[in-house]
């Protein structure tokens, strides 16, 4: 009989209970105009990383409530000693400054769609890149994903109605590699993060 396998997926805003999902509290950058971050407070027992947070340049708040609720945010998770879920889109480097300004345990860029260069800054300063279902329609996103090494990679379904098994079956494919090495890696990096 087949061992069963082990899916981590890292961030889901469609929860089925069939593979390890995260569970975060936050506030969006869409929302940062509309909910104070005291809102998330008590952190409930559960909470294992702060987010999503972040910068969206593309739309959401304006770019200062954007600010604010992001460095209250990195605030709070730097107090709790929690990890971060990075939404960041058209922002990188103003997220990469924020993270140096007050750093987290450390942060997870989940729907990861830059470049390889971006992947590579992203893993110097120590922190994660998260990969879902829009990277297998850039070639550039898919370079990335392949420039990211094992140790620092985690597949999700965000928004997405694909199931995470296919997702990992697809990068997988464009990785070069037997899925369940990629299960063994981001089972890895969820044991290394939330033990």
């Amino acid at each position: 009989m087949e061992p069963a396998r082990t899916y981590v997926n890292i961030h889901t805003h469609r929860p089925t209970g069939h593979s390890i999902e995260l569970r975060t509290a936050g506030i969006h950058p869409w929302e940062a105009d509309r909910m104070p971050v005291t809102s998330l407070l008590p952190l409930g027992e559960t909470v294992q990383a702060i987010g999503e947070t972040g910068l969206d340049f593309a739309k959401g708040a304006p770019r200062e409530a954007q600010y604010a609720a992001f460095r209250a945010q990195l605030q709070l998770a730097r107090q709790y000693g929690l990890p971060v879920v990075i939404h960041c889109v058209r922002a990188f480097n103003e997220v990469l400054r924020e993270l140096a300004t007050c750093p987290p345990r450390t942060a997870i860029f989940h729907g990861f769609i830059g470049s390889p260069e971006q992947a590579r800054q992203v893993v110097a300063a120590g922190y994660y890149l998260s990969f879902g279902e829009r990277t297998f329609r850039s070639p550039k996103t898919v370079e990335a994903m392949r420039a990211t090494p094992l140790e620092r990679l985690f597949l999700e379904t965000d928004d997405s109605p694909t199931p995470i098994e296919e997702i990992y079956r697809r990068a997988a494919e464009r990785l070069g590699i037997p899925e369940t090495h990629l299960q063994e890696a981001a089972l890895a990096n969820y044991k290394t993060i939330f033990g």
